[in-house]
């Protein structure tokens, strides 16, 4: 094509007596694909009226991103009108002001991509109730009683640290919530993806090896069960640990295929801990305190490809020695261990001087000895771009940080780029199957197996249903299979359908409710 027009151009130049000159050799060039984007927190100014959103829209054009991480869901409350999460309380402009849609108008028209930056297992940070009866925090908080209590716990009973809950991830009923309220946002909104925050286990437990939180008791009696234990596990206890972390993972895998089923094209993105050594120093990724202190397993959700861009909070300060070397392990390892999906790393622009951030930027475009490339660029946080802030204002350190990254001929961002594509999204190859397990009476077979065969050749694969019966297998190779369930003793029906697995598809198999046997 290109070959073509200049060939057309040198005729036209004869023609008209050398009148027509050729195109520069970049203007048919199409911008590099580079994930760059500020996380846009909802403590802070942003996204609070139209005018906060402009400003917000100007400032990331200024540092030539091409993507905008919005908080929207922040504690069980909502920065927008449309979703199953209640309308926050901030002292946003009053309805009918709706911050999501404001800040995806004035983004796509701006060409900014806009995902929705999600608080997943932190529910509520304040002594003061939310106003809204139907928020998590007052249906299933500190008041709720019995299995409608939904708070996550320390193995000594603590629940509340300072004025913040959480909710347990093992408890069947607050997955169901979080996906349904997740899937709201998607099915409502325009928005390009969903960012995933504290998706993991609290903070503050005694050891960085493992964590002390999980214990609602709606979780003990499910780990009971799931290993015919009768005893009350210990914070290190291994099989525990497994076991916890598999709850945060079957939540990812089960959010991932939820907004696939409302729009597969929605990128499903997270913000992945980082603390401590990177893997390289420590022995792996499974000896890191992200995977064994907070029960984080996103390395693993790569691998499965249940996770479409982590974005690594990695928060360093670059003048401090130690700290400079754990963001070049958690750098090289982000570039390494993206596989086919994407990793962005995000520094924490706060800790760090306008200069030092972006001697990290540089850092984290180079390729690793290995060869591979991050995937991009997320600098955290709009609202505090640089550490100087307590001595300047939030407005000058981003006019900074912008002409420090774009301006000069080795300025990282001098030249615009476009949001990575997807190819598993944008061009599937594969499919998924998904489906659910219950009792004529409801009662979800929690933690039953499910084995899907292929008719022909090709691997079997394994999952177990959750605790409302859910299961699902992602990004399985198209063609026909059988799955089946392998039944708890006194438990009978139908446990075996066929399944049509295609490209792009979820495949669902409609299994029959199962019979418990009298006795049972």
């Amino acid at each position: 094509m290109r070959r073509t027009l200049l060939t057309l151009l040198a005729c036209l130049s004869l023609l008209f007596g050398g009148a027509v000159v050729a195109a520069p050799a970049q203007a048919d060039q199409a911008p590099p694909e580079q994930w760059r984007s500020y996380w846009v927190d909802a403590f802070n100014a942003g996204i609070y009226s139209p005018d906060q959103v402009s400003t917000l829209i100007e400032d990331a054009q200024a540092v030539n991103a091409n993507a905008l991480i919005v908080q929207t869901a922040r504690r069980y409350d909502c920065f927008c009108n449309r979703a199953l999460y209640p309308r926050t309380d901030a002292a946003i402009d009053p309805a009918p002001y709706d911050p999501l849609d404001e800040v995806i108008e004035q983004a796509h028209a701006a060409g900014l991509e806009v995902h929705a930056w999600v608080n997943v297992n932190t529910l509520w940070n304040s002594a003061t109730p939310p106003t809204s009866p139907d928020h998590v925090y007052n249906q299933h908080g500190p008041t709720a009683e019995g299995a409608e209590r939904w708070l996550n716990k320390k193995a000594d009973g603590t629940e509340l640290v300072g004025a913040n809950v959480y909710i347990d991830p093992g408890h069947p009923a607050a997955v169901d919530y979080i996906e349904s309220a997740v899937r709201s946002i998607v099915r409502e909104y325009d928005v390009d993806g969903i960012n995933l925050d504290y998706v993991r286990y609290p903070d503050g437990s005694s050891e960085t090896t493992h964590s002390d939180w999980g214990y609602n008791d709606v979780s003990v009696a499910r780990f009971q069960h799931a290993t015919g234990r009768d005893d009350v596990p210990e914070p290190a206890d291994e099989q525990w640990s497994d076991w916890r972390r598999d709850q945060v993972t079957g939540l990812v895998r089960r959010l991932y295929l939820g907004i696939w089923e409302e729009n597969p094209q929605a990128r499903l993105s997270m913000d992945a801990i980082t603390y401590g050594h990177g893997p390289s120093a420590v022995g792996g990724f499974e000896n890191t305190r992200t995977y064994g202190e907070v029960l984080q397993d996103w390395d693993g959700w790569l691998d499965e490809g249940i996770m479409d861009t982590v974005v690594a909070m990695n928060y360093k300060r670059n003048w401090e020695p130690e700290q400079a070397d754990m963001y070049s392990e958690w750098s090289e390892f982000l570039a390494d261990a993206q596989g086919d999906r994407q990793a962005v790393n995000g520094p924490a622009l706060y800790l760090n001087s306008v200069a030092d951030s972006v001697q990290q930027a540089r850092e984290a475009l180079t390729p690793t000895a290995a060869g591979n490339t991050i995937a991009g660029w997320s600098g955290y946080s709009y609202a505090s771009a640089s550490i100087d802030v307590p001595d300047s204002t939030p407005e000058a350190e981003r006019a900074a940080l912008a002409e420090a990254l774009t301006t000069g001929a080795d300025a990282p961002f001098a030249d615009r780029a476009e949001v990575p594509d997807m190819a598993w999204k944008s061009t599937p190859t594969d499919g998924h199957v998904t489906g659910e397990l219950a009792l004529r009476d409801g009662t979800a077979l929690d933690g039953a197996e499910v084995t899907l065969i292929p008719l022909g050749s090709g691997e079997r694969r394994v999952a177990r249903a959750d605790g409302s019966g859910w299961f699902g297998f992602a990004h399985v190779p198209p063609g026909h299979y059988l799955a089946t369930v392998t039944l708890p003793d006194g438990v009978v029906g139908v446990p075996v359908l066929p399944v049509r697995v295609g490209r792009g598809t979820i495949a669902d198999t409609p299994f029959p409710p199962f019979l418990a046997l009298p006795g049972a």
